[in-house]
């Protein structure tokens, strides 16, 4: 057994639902993925922090390629 996570870096909170939701749809991942706000170094504006979607991949199942295609639907990227 492997312990992975993907982080999955989207620009606003609504991108960042919306992928966990598409994400376990159609990947089904064992744990529910997590929403976690990731403020810029130095900015305290919420319109300047990241969205991440962290989901844990126990089983090494998730095809990075497939959730990085994923987060550029919504002009974000895999970490």
């Amino acid at each position: 057994m492997s312990d992975v996570r993907h982080v999955l870096v989207l620009p606003d909170r609504e991108a960042a639902e919306e992928v966990a939701e598409l994400l376990t749809a159609r990947f089904a991942p064992r744990e529910e993925p997590r929403l976690v706000r990731d403020a810029l170094a130095g900015e305290d504006d919420a319109e300047d922090a990241q969205w991440l979607v962290v989901v844990e991949d126990s089983d090494g199942g998730l095809d990075p390629s497939a959730l990085d295609a994923l987060a550029a639907e919504f002009e974000g990227w895999l970490e």
